[in-house]
């Protein structure tokens, strides 16, 4: 079968998609452990903030409380004691630099709770006073929960944020461990490059394209018509792999374009954010809408202006990651940048994985099958999305939709259905039954080029 080796090159563009997707991707991963406690430090150019967590056992033990029942009645307890704790943290971690100890402020206490693990921790936030607003990168830390207290105990820290260095959301690498010898130590941040927060920002974004369905849904409901062309009142396959593919390629930059203005206009404070409500709903109805052009288009062969336009409301979705942070300018930009750079390839990889079956299905009759009913799907899952963000509701939507987009089940999923998709498509060439392609150029308003078709078997695919 010549289907194979005429669509190669679609077919390594796809591995070179699973690569990328698997080996940026931030892999999550826990540094608990049931008998340490843990000091999280969260550091930007002008404030220092952080958190501590305290197992269970050893609250218990050092505390005389039972510590068990509902979470509402575990945080009654730790209420009951909570100015106890509260001068215990004080007394056994100290922050400063240049002989100078910072004022720490603590904050109410929380539960932390792993499902099927033995991991159940009470943690408390602070923030320190620093003097002048400028965080030195050698610190003088002392750490010794419950060391006197209990044999074999010691504390680890973590960075769990470091703009500047490129550290975000660091849950996994322990920077040092304090035993009862090494209660006092020196920590040295290292350096701070502007690289290393562009590379560390690329990989954020790469992870929000696994993280995030709302976008996938978004980029998924573009890809459907991507390897059709509306004419005479109806949809029509291309004729072009290399121009179809080229096509929603620039259909999904444009929709980076797009959020990338509101991101970095909303993160920076210039352009003011509406209610996490408001938005979340919006992107919802995004999504609806893309989907719903699919069965009747608006903007048919400019589909583009749809994902710039919608690209806007995404944007002020993404800006709270960054609306918080005391960052400098500079290191707030570079930041957004490599955001905007990761999810611009991690959508490109997603595209580059599932384009090819979808253009091997795309003269069958199946695939109007696929197109109206993936699209409708796509339009209900996201009106549900709407409707429980404005109204504050779970309708199990989420639930559903990670089922389907949990990684790495997902590569798996689209591989098989590549494979078969192949495999149908010969059979309907062998039948006769493909769906003739359409001559008129595969023209997008972005100015797609048109090129050669591909041959299958001595048939045009």
């Amino acid at each position: 079968m010549r289907i194979f080796s005429t669509v190669g090159k679609p077919f390594a563009a796809v591995a070179l998609a699973f690569a990328l997707l698997i080996t940026l991707m931030p892999s999550a991963a826990s540094a608990h452990s049931a008998e340490q406690s843990l000091l999280y430090l969260n550091i930007s150019d002008k404030a220092l903030a952080g958190t501590i967590e305290y197992p269970f056992r050893d609250i218990r033990e050092v505390f005389g409380v039972e510590l068990d029942g509902t979470d509402d009645e575990i945080i009654a307890e730790i209420e009951s004691i909570q100015d106890e704790l509260f001068s215990y943290a004080t007394d056994h971690l100290s922050i400063g630099a240049d002989g100078v100890e910072w004022d720490l402020t603590f904050n109410d206490f929380e539960l932390f709770r792993e499902e099927g693990v033995d991991l159940e921790f009470v943690v408390s936030d602070f923030v320190a006073t620093v003097p002048n607003e400028v965080v030195p990168r050698v610190l003088d830390i002392s750490f010794d929960p419950f060391f006197d207290e209990i044999e074999n105990r010691d504390g680890l820290l973590l960075i769990g944020n470091d703009w500047a260095a490129g550290v975000f959301d660091n849950g996994e690498e322990g920077l040092l461990t304090y035993t009862p010898e090494r209660r006092d130590q020196v920590v040295d941040l290292g350096d701070t490059s502007q690289w290393k927060n562009f590379s560390a920002s690329v990989a954020l974004g790469l992870d929000h394209i696994k993280t995030g369905p709302d976008h996938i849904l978004f980029v998924l409901a573009l890809l459907l018509p991507a390897v059709l062309i509306f004419s005479s009142g109806s949809w029509k396959p291309t004729k072009s792999f290399t121009a179809s593919l080229w096509r929603i390629l620039k259909i999904a930059t444009m929709f980076t374009i797009a959020h990338s203005i509101t991101f970095t206009l909303a993160g920076l404070g210039i352009l003011p954010l509406p209610s996490s409500k408001i938005v979340e709903a919006i992107i919802a109805i995004s999504i609806a809408a893309a989907a719903l052009h699919n069965i009747k288009p608006i903007f048919p062969n400019r589909e583009w202006t749809l994902s710039f336009v919608f690209g806007l409301f995404h944007g002020m979705g993404f800006a709270s990651l960054v609306s918080g942070l005391e960052a400098s300018q500079t290191t707030q930009l570079v930041s957004l940048m490599g955001r905007n750079v990761g999810i611009e390839i991690g959508q490109a990889a997603v595209i580059i994985m599932m384009f090819p079956m979808l253009f091997m299905l795309r003269r069958t009759r199946l695939y109007r099958a696929i197109l109206v009913g993936g699209s409708a799907a796509l339009a209900v899952v996201s009106i549900g999305w709407a409707i429980e963000r404005v109204f504050e509701i779970s309708l199990g939507t989420d639930t559903l939709v990670e089922k389907f987009v949990r990684l790495p089940r997902t590569y798996y999923a689209i591989a098989i259905l590549t494979a078969i998709a192949a495999a149908y498509r010969w059979f309907e060439g062998q039948r006769g039954a493909l769906i003739d392609v359409e001559d008129s150029d595969d023209s997008d308003g972005l100015g797609s080029p048109i090129e050669p078709q591909l041959e299958v078997s001595g048939t045009k695919v």
